[in-house]
């Protein structure tokens, strides 16, 4: 039980920053597609900034599952906010 709570605290952060940072692209980005807007932000060294805008949904989420008193959804939140970081962190300096 306390796995597939966190499982779901797992995904919801993965869409979640999925979903913001397909937001960030739209808003900063340059009028191009989002395949072509990220690899110039990979090039260019500003992917990074992109994911981390992406990532303020994450915070939202992880606070709605806290007051909700759903804190194994939060730690899920939380293991996807550090998977994304190490990913990012990985393909900037690689």
């Amino acid at each position: 039980m306390i796995k597939k709570e966190v499982f779901i605290g797992f995904v919801v952060g993965l869409i979640a920053n999925g979903i913001g940072l397909i937001a960030a692209i739209f808003i900063f980005g340059n009028g191009d597609g989002i395949e072509t807007t990220i690899k110039q932000s990979i090039a260019q060294g500003f992917f990074s900034k992109l994911v981390s805008i992406g990532a303020i949904l994450n915070l939202i989420a992880f606070f709605l599952f806290i007051k909700v008193k759903r804190d194994y959804r939060a730690r899920g939140v939380i293991l996807a906010t550090v998977l994304v970081a190490i990913v990012t962190f990985l393909v900037n300096f690689i």
